[in-house]
């Protein structure tokens, strides 16, 4: 009788605007992307980008694809794609990102963890029965003592 229909948005438009002047108190998410003029104090998780105007405040967490940040935000961000500090950016937060870019001017005081999800990154297992090529021949010895480095295997 009634068909449930989800209309799945497009996380590279943005439906969400909180202009200069308005504040924000809550949990925003949505499926698009969203800009921020005005002031948030609430998490945002967001399929699209987040971007954050030169007058914008943030005072969350931030959860999504790539964020843009021209204002502050005090909260930790994560994003699967690229963090962009701009020069007027201010973040006083931990981030984990797998691109993270600070214009000159920006600011950032925190920790970062960067996480790429590429296989390729990954170091390859060697077979055992083959010697490792970049390893270094053992030290020589003279009288019994041991003069090279150390490896723990």
């Amino acid at each position: 009788m009634f068909k449930s229909k989800k209309n799945l948005m497009n996380p590279n438009t943005t439906d969400t605007l909180i202009g200069e002047g308005t504040t924000f108190e809550g949990r925003i998410k949505s499926e698009a992307s969203i800009r921020i003029e005005g002031g948030i104090t609430g998490d945002i998780e967001c399929a699209g980008d987040v971007i954050i105007g030169e007058r914008g405040v943030v005072k969350s967490n931030v959860s999504a694809r790539d964020v843009i940040l021209a204002g502050n935000v005090h909260g930790n961000i994560i994003t699967k794609g690229k963090l962009t500090i701009t020069s007027t950016g201010s973040l006083h937060g931990n981030i984990s990102a797998a691109s993270f870019i600070i214009e000159e001017g920006g600011q950032f005081q925190g920790n970062s963890k960067m996480e790429t999800t590429s296989a390729a990154a990954a170091p390859q297992p060697q077979p055992k029965n083959e010697p490792d090529s970049h390893m270094n021949p053992p030290a020589s010895t003279t009288n019994g003592t041991y003069k090279g480095n150390t490896i723990a295997m």
